[in-house]
């Protein structure tokens, strides 16, 4: 994917990343995304659930949602979502920071129905419970009416990925203060029910 200048990292050019198979792995481990748009020249940014199938992301409300009301209007949207993987910690309070993997999709929101609404609606179910889609009972058509589903193409996308140990000053690699990566990551507390997510408790991307 070739990086334009909206897309582009610039702060740490270095961490930026813009093949397809980092993207979409991110996208698909991710179990939340934000997504930003304007209104009357007041900035939302709001969470909902998503999910990609090929070259799409899907998100996903109520018909009487303001904020899918809003971006099925042609109107610019970005949505981002961000993991997680470390506490980054520096012998300097400065050079503290964070491992993590992040996304950033810019473009325009498309209203989707028919056969595609189903199948989205089915990706957005295994997105969150692989395998749930098949075990659940399905949607009744009161229910698919009262939901909105909103297709946004990945055309204009990049990710940001921080690895690695903290940076410190060659001043301050003698100070008598630790420094270190404090791993973290989202957990699941125990439960009978098989969350095809979860390994040794960590959550992680769907798997089949």
């Amino acid at each position: 994917m070739r990086p334009d200048k909206r897309i582009r990292i610039k702060r740490e050019p270095h961490r930026g990343r813009y093949d397809r198979e980092t993207i979409d792995a991110i996208l698909d481990e991710a179990l939340i995304c934000h997504l930003g748009f304007e209104v009357d020249g007041q900035p939302y940014v709001i969470p909902t659930l998503h999910a990609r199938v090929g070259d799409k992301v899907y998100v996903h409300g109520s018909a009487a949602s303001r904020m899918l009301r809003h971006l099925a209007s042609d109107v610019r949207v970005c949505l981002t979502v961000t993991l997680i993987d470390g506490l980054v910690v520096a012998r300097s309070v400065f050079n503290h920071s964070m491992n993590y993997r992040s996304v950033v999709v810019l473009g325009t929101a498309t209203l989707i129905e028919g056969d595609e609404k189903v199948e989205a609606l089915r990706a957005l179910t295994e997105q969150l419970a692989p395998g749930r889609w098949e075990e659940a009972r399905q949607p009744t058509p009161q229910e698919l009416k009262a939901t909105w589903i909103l297709s946004l193409p990945i055309e204009e996308a990049s990710a940001k990925v921080r690895t690695g140990a903290e940076e410190d000053e060659p001043e301050d690699e003698n100070l008598p203060v630790w420094g270190g990566v404090v791993p973290v990551h989202l957990v699941a507390e125990p439960s009978e029910y098989d969350w095809k997510r979860v390994r040794d408790g960590r959550v992680g991307p769907p798997r089949g």
